[in-house]
C-alpha cells in the first residue's frame, strides 16, 4: 500500500493532512501549530516528495528515510512538517487495523488524569486563583499549572513582584490535596531559579518547568541538583541527540516532549524508551487542544513510563480563538478532572469539515 496524495488544509495557526493510498485508504495528521502556514510549505517542498510512492507499513523508517534525504536542513521546521506526515500515518495505522492508536502501542482507551493548564501571565494572583478553585469544583481537576516569570525574561518578571505574589496566592487558595506545577519559560537564572525554588518548596509545589533557558541545558542542570522538587523540560528540544544528552545527564527529573516539534509520535515514542532506560517519566508538553493533546493522551495510555498527568489547557476562545471547533467531537470533554483516550479508530477524531472549507489548500500528488 502507497502513498499518492498528501494533501494540507492550514491557516497561520494550524496545518491538518490527508494523506491517501493506492488503496483509497486515508489517514489524517497535523504538523507543529503556529506559522503552520510556513510549515505547510516545508512540508510540499521537503517531506512530500520523498514520501509519495512509499510503502505505509514502516512508519519509522520512513521517517528515518526523509531525515537522511534532507540532511542538510536538520531543524525545527524540517520536525514540525515531518509531524504531519508522521500523525496521518498512525491515524492510517490504527483505521486500517480497526483499532486506536493507544491499542497499538500495547495499551488501552481509558481515563487519565490532567492538569489544567494555564497559558495566561497577564491574569493577577486572585484572579489566577479564583479561576483555578471554580474549575477545581466544576471539573473536579486536582492538579494546575501557573506560569512564573517572564518568557525568557533574563530574571525580569512579567510585572514586578509577580512571581513572589502568585506563587503564595495560587497555592494556599488550593491548599491541600492538589498537585500545584509551576512553568517559568525560560525565564530565569541558575541562581534566581534557585532561589524561587525554595519559595516553591515551601509552598508545597511538586513541579518546577523550564526554570532556566532551554538552550542552556547546563544551567537547568545545576538547578535540578539544588532543589529537591521536580525540575522538568523539553518541551522545545527535537534533536534527538539533544535528548541523549538531557536523559543521560539526568539535566532535568521529568522529560516533556512535544509530540509536534518533535516530528511525530514515532520519534517522541524514542525520547520516551530513552527516558525509561533511564528511570525518568515521561509528561508530553500539549499546551493547545489542537491534535497534540489527543496524541499526547494516546501516547501516555501506552508507554509504561507516563507521567502523573496529561497537561490540558484551560484557555478558551479569548486567548485561542483559532484552536476553536477543530473537531466535530470535543475529545477534551473533561469529568473529576480526568479526559477519556479516544477508543475510535485512528486518533478517533474528526477534522471539522467547516473548519477545512475554509482553510487554504495544497496538494501534492503522484502523476497518474
Amino acid at each position: 500500500m502507497k502513498i499518492v496524495k498528501l494533501e494540507t488544509f492550514c491557516n497561520e495557526f494550524v496545518c491538518f493532512v490527508r494523506l491517501s493510498t493506492d488503496t483509497g485508504a486515508v489517514g489524517w495528521g497535523q504538523t507543529s501549530p503556529y506559522n503552520a502556514d510556513i510549515t505547510a510549505t516545508v512540508f510540499h517542498r521537503q517531506v512530500a516528495p520523498w514520501a509519495l510512492g512509499q510503502d505505509v507499513s514502516d512508519i519509522e523508517a520512513l521517517v528515518n528515510r526523509i531525515e537522511e534525504r534532507e540532511h542538510k536542513f536538520p531543524g525545527s521546521y524540517r520536525c514540525r512538517a515531518l509531524a504531519g506526515l508522521d500523525t496521518a500515518l498512525w491515524d492510517l495505522r490504527g483505521k486500517l487495523a480497526d483499532k486506536p492508536v493507544v491499542a497499538l502501542l500495547g495499551g488501552t482507551p481509558g481515563r487519565l488524569r490532567t492538569y489544567a493548564s494555564s497559558m495566561r501571565r497577564d491574569i493577577s494572583p486572585k484572579q489566577e486563583a479564583a479561576r483555578f478553585l471554580r474549575l477545581r469544583d466544576e471539573q473536579g481537576f486536582d492538579a494546575f499549572k501557573w506560569r512564573i516569570g517572564a518568557e525568557c525574561g533574563h530574571d525580569v518578571d512579567e510585572w514586578p513582584g509577580r512571581t513572589e505574589a502568585i506563587v503564595p496566592c495560587v497555592a494556599r487558595a488550593l491548599g491541600n490535596g492538589c498537585a500545584k506545577l509551576v512553568d517559568a519559560n525560560s525565564g530565569f537564572s541558575p541562581a534566581r531559579a534557585i532561589a524561587v525554588g525554595a519559595l516553591l518548596a515551601a509552598e508545597g509545589i511538586s513541579h518546577f518547568e523550564e526554570p532556566c533557558p532551554y538552550w542552556e541545558p547546563e544551567q537547568t542542570q545545576q538547578v535540578a541538583d539544588a532543589l529537591a522538587l521536580d525540575v522538568t523540560g523539553g518541551e522545545q528540544d527535537w534533536d534527538l541527540a539533544t535528548w541523549r544528552h538531557l536523559i543521560r545527564s539526568r539535566t532535568v527529573d521529568v522529560v516533556q516532549p512535544d509530540v509536534m516539534y518533535m516530528g511525530g509520535l514515532s520519534r517522541t515514542l524514542r525520547v520516551a524508551r530513552m527516558a525509561e532506560e533511564s528511570g525518568l517519566p515521561v509528561t508530553p508538553h500539549s499546551a493547545n487542544l489542537s491534535l497534540v493533546t489527543v496524541c499526547a493522551m494516546h501516547l501516555l495510555g501506552a508507554i509504561p513510563n507516563a507521567g502523573k498527568y496529561l497537561e490540558l489547557s484551560i484557555e478558551g476562545p479569548d486567548y485561542y480563538p483559532w484552536q476553536q471547533q477543530l473537531f466535530r467531537e470535543d475529545p477534551f470533554a473533561v469529568r473529576n478532572g480526568q479526559v477519556a483516550i479516544p477508543a475510535e479508530p485512528g486518533w478517533g477524531v474528526t477534522i471539522n469539515p467547516q473548519w477545512l472549507e475554509r482553510a487554504a489548500y495544497t496538494v501534492s500528488e503522484l502523476p497518474s
